[in-house]
């Protein structure tokens, strides 16, 4: 399975940024996509998730400013980024995680985020 994401980039705080990402392969048809984030020095840590049911987590620092959402034909997932910080400044890697036994997961290279004050 890869995973690839684009839509990083530089915005103004208060801006607004979309990534999106992609899952090709061989796809088990139950899993959960979404995205974590990590800055030099610190774990990467989540931002949202999604399931192929359409269940959604969001970590407590971005709910009611990003957005989650996923095409399952496509296999795609999309995060929609409002009102951005200087502290969502950060690189945003893509993930698939497979919900059976022994479900593996997967990560897209990471794609920078950078909003500047």
């Amino acid at each position: 399975v890869q995973l690839q994401a684009s839509g990083g980039g530089l915005v103004q705080a208060g801006g607004s940024l979309r990534l999106s990402c992609a899952a090709s392969g061989s796809i088990f048809s139950l899993n959960k996509m979404g995205w974590y984030r990590q800055t030099p020095g610190k774990q990467r840590e989540l931002v949202a998730t999604i399931t192929t049911g359409g269940v959604t987590n969001y970590a407590e620092y971005v709910k009611g400013r990003f957005t989650i959402s996923r095409e399952n034909a496509q296999n795609t997932v999309a995060l929609q980024m409002n009102s951005l910080k200087p502290e969502d400044t950060a690189a945003y890697y893509c993930y698939l995680f497979e919900w059976r036994t022994n479900g593996r997961t997967y990560w897209g290279k990471g794609t920078q985020v950078t909003v500047s004050s």
